[in-house]
């Protein structure tokens, strides 16, 4: 079949997918995923992807992990940290070890076990939004808190993953030398990171970094201000890009790369009103922003992103002997998760972020969900590296889906309870 012909199918796919999540109100990943899953199962897509969908959905999740950090406000995400922390904290602790602890009693192996736990710590913040969304609760104070939770647990997740994917895919045995060589390496890259964003992206910069010839006068604004503006998108994906290599040289996913980049990429370098452009004095679009945004999150979460997902759930070749062997993990994982990420979220909330019972409890409802950096992580443990055995894969696919379907269902059920509750407050 050639290969266009697949992507046409796998754009019908999304079509129909997001049709599916319209209709239900859950979040399109669960039904790209269970469209890859039939597609594979029904003859339509080859059990082997060809080597052009696999390229097409690794660019899928570079651009779905750098949009996502750069829907964050980095000035608002580290305002709220003093009063995250703890739901953040002990909100990803706690999946962690339930996860962990199954896959250890299951499987007993100490990569599988990680990389079990690794996909289930981080929370599914654009499906809670979704929820809480359309049942009013939005702009809540317990949406500001989830957010902001959500946003800490994806980036320690993600330095994690950073430090435990290479020694998994290394075959190495966990030392105290080979954490400590990995830790640093991800330190590095981080502080990198950081330097680019600190001190490379802005400019007019205060204090003695101000001196420094061309770190004093250009930056990104100047790159994004080339030709009015008609360049911007290319231009900071072209950054995400070069971010997201930059962390595969370190031995890490260049997801990675691209989540920290979107994340240092800060809204007011497309504000042009006040700044010289790079070539010329003409005037450029205050729109860009909302221009750029909007062309990334049509390619990350409709045109190429999708495609990951879908791709993904091709993996998933339907056995009744691997489904009715897997059942039982499944069901304690959920339980182990669900049970846990509600306590440990609401307890945190509620002692260390100074919330109430009701916005408590809807806390912990709210971070149950698990969805794309899950998916990245199962991805690099089970088709790119094969550490996940075929039972751990769907053990985690099953899991992430049950967790899924109960955030909008709990948050449903509570709405009332946390109505009442605030009326009287």
């Amino acid at each position: 079949m050639h290969p266009l012909m697949n992507l046409a199918i796998y754009w019908a796919a999304v079509f129909v997918a997001v049709v599916a999540a319209k209709k239900t109100r859950l979040t399109p990943v669960l039904f790209y995923l269970f469209m890859g899953f039939a597609l594979v199962n029904l003859g339509m897509v080859p059990h082997e992807t060809d080597e052009f969908i696999r390229e097409f959905a690794e660019l899928g999740i570079i651009f779905i992990m750098f949009a996502l950090g750069f829907e964050e406000s980095t000035s608002n995400f580290i305002a709220s940290m003093k009063r995250s922390w703890g739901i953040a904290l002990f909100g990803a602790i706690g999946p962690f070890v339930a996860a962990y602890v199954v896959a250890d009693a299951v499987w007993n192996d100490l990569s599988i076990s990680l990389m079990c736990a690794l996909a289930m710590t981080a929370t599914a913040v654009s499906l809670t939004m979704v929820s809480l969304r359309s049942e009013g609760l939005h702009n809540s104070v317990v949406a500001t808190r989830i957010m902001t939770s959500a946003v800490i647990d994806d980036i320690g997740s993600l330095v994690a993953v950073a430090i435990v994917v290479p020694l998994a895919v290394g075959g190495e045995t966990l030392s105290l030398a080979g954490i400590l060589t990995a830790g640093g390496r991800a330190a590095l890259f981080f502080i990198i990171v950081t330097v680019i964003g600190a001190w490379i992206f802005p400019h007019r910069l205060k204090g003695w970094i101000g001196r420094v010839p061309l770190l004093n006068r250009y930056g990104m604004v100047h790159i994004l201000t080339f030709d009015e503006g008609r360049h911007a998108t290319m231009s900071i994906m072209l950054a995400a890009l070069l971010v997201g290599l930059m962390a595969s040289y370190f031995g890490f996913h260049p997801a990675v790369g691209a989540y920290m980049a979107g994340l240092i990429v800060k809204e007011e370098y497309f504000d042009f009103d006040d700044h010289d452009t790079f070539i010329s004095q003409t005037p450029v679009s205050s729109k860009v922003y909302e221009e750029t945004k909007q062309i990334i999150d049509t390619a990350a979460f409709s045109l190429i992103g999708p495609i990951f997902f879908v791709n993904l759930g091709t993996q998933i070749i339907f056995d009744m002997q691997v489904l009715m062997t897997i059942l039982p993990y499944a069901a304690a994982m959920t339980t182990g998760i669900f049970v846990i990420q509600i306590a440990t979220a609401g307890l945190a909330a509620r002692y260390t972020g100074g919330m109430q019972w009701h916005q408590s409890l809807m806390i912990g409802f709210g971070m149950l969900g698990r969805a794309e950096l899950a998916f990245v992580v199962m991805d690099i443990a089970y088709v790119q590296n094969a550490i996940l055995p075929t039972e751990a894969f769907y053990t985690l696919m099953i899991t992430a889906f049950f967790l899924n379907v109960a955030v909008p269902i709990t948050i449903r059920w509570w709405r009332p309870y946390y109505m009442a509750a605030e009326a009287r407050s």
